[in-house]
């Protein structure tokens, strides 16, 4: 039998620190190790402390090891941040044998990305929109077509050369070699986003602990990428302002009983919160706890709204929004957010996973099971021969396989 093949995710967001395993299945990923701590050393997506980061991806991986069985040597990094830049460019490159080849298409995405950059900068994606090839455009794949003229649409990501460096750092002093750092959203939709939402047009909206991630695809292709500087930790800190309780139960009282939306709870309700400094806990109102949160969530939507504006591409959603991370899973965000940006909207899961996917059926994984899933659709047969053996469950066998050499020393 064949070695089975495996590729973890690392997600490095400002609240937790996750890794997910998946295994390469003949109909598909299953996932089978789940990695997830709290992280201490990333503000806004940012790594602030590298310590403390690496202390966290140790236990991250060390629990996605436990769980999956398996040695982890390789992954796919996540990246988010307001340093991240989106901007859509062209590139033009002659066919070099009248019929165009992979070389051509190498030559076109290379040229489409030869743009002047600070020397603090990098591009960190090419995302093909289309290509035109002589007059003739919308094309997605032009390998073997004829002409003599061949043009490249592209969507460029950029991000901060020492954000990537510092995220690449931090693993390898874990001993992980980074297989790519892959920007956040882009991940998130690999996992959440069905092929007719991105061919209609959709926004897809992850609201992270640090930042909210936009990512608009039209057309099939990525069109406008940008990062919002406001995320969950910002509510938690109103929260735990507002009702003068720690920052541990600020959290623990958003996710239990925060809503975005005050027309959703019973007026009537009421909560229990832990006061500071050994004092005795109080009997609050929930709608108290509802008049901070939804303020804040009607500034996240209210930004998010402006910059779907200023792209010129909201009218071509069709498809609306698809919300993930974990701060979506508040009640009446969906709501909110058709309410104020004025276009159907979805929570989103992860999709078309097996193994552990009811473990991991929550937005809060969008990120870490979409960078499994990029991963396995990136990889060619090289770079997939080099994933497979540097992780690698024990002895590199997989089960079907030892029962497969028990059976001929037996039989």
């Amino acid at each position: 039998m064949p070695e089975s093949q495996l590729i973890a995710g690392l997600d490095l967001g400002t609240t937790k620190v996750c890794a997910i395993v998946g295994e390469l299945m003949d109909d598909g990923i299953d996932i089978i190790g789940i990695g997830s701590v709290p992280s201490k050393g990333l503000k806004k997506g940012v790594v602030v402390n590298i310590e403390s980061t690496v202390q966290a991806i140790r236990a991250a991986i060390d629990q996605a090891e436990t769980m999956a069985g398996c040695q982890i040597h390789s992954v796919y990094a996540g990246i988010a941040g307001s340093h991240v830049r989106g901007l859509n460019k062209e590139g033009v490159a002659a066919i070099t044998e009248r019929e165009v080849a992979e070389d051509d298409v190498l030559r076109v995405l290379e040229q489409s990305k030869a743009i002047p950059l600070p020397g603090d900068r990098q591009v960190l994606h090419v995302l093909p929109q289309q290509f035109i090839v002589d007059d003739q455009d919308g094309i997605m794949k032009p390998v073997g077509m004829s002409g003599v003229r061949l043009e490249a649409r592209v969507h460029l990501v950029t991000a901060a050369t020492a954000s990537v460096q510092n995220i690449i750092k931090c693993a390898e002093r874990c001993n992980l070699h980074v297989a790519e750092v892959v920007l956040e959203p882009l991940a998130s939709a690999h996992a959440v986003l069905t092929e007719d939402e991105r061919e209609i047009g959709v926004a897809l909206i992850d609201i992270g602990g640090g930042t909210t991630d936009i990512i608009v695809f039209v057309d099939g292709a990525a069109v406008h990428t940008s990062v919002i500087p406001i995320g969950g930790l910002n509510l938690t800190s109103d929260i735990a302002q507002g009702l003068r309780t720690p920052m541990a139960e600020a959290e623990r009282i958003k996710m239990k009983y925060g809503c975005a939306s005050a027309s959703l709870i019973d007026p009537e309700e009421t909560i229990e919160v832990p006061s500071v400094g050994g004092r005795q806990p109080r009997v609050l109102p929930r709608d108290v706890l509802v008049q901070i949160v939804e303020p804040r969530m009607e500034e996240i939507f209210q930004a998010v709204h402006h910059t779907l504006k200023e792209t010129g591409y909201i009218d071509m959603l069709a498809s609306g929004l698809v919300l993930c991370g974990g701060s979506t899973l508040l009640d009446g965000t969906p709501e909110l957010a058709e309410q104020i940006i004025g276009l159907p909207a979805r929570r989103a899961s992860p999709i078309g996973v097996g193994g552990l996917a009811d473990v991991v059926k929550s937005p809060a994984f969008a990120t870490a099971v979409g960078l499994v899933k990029y991963g396995a659709e990136h990889m060619n047969a090289e770079s997939a021969n080099k994933h497979a053996r540097a992780i690698n469950k024990p002895n590199g066998l997989t089960l079907r396989s030892r029962l497969g050499d028990w059976f001929r020393e037996v039989f």
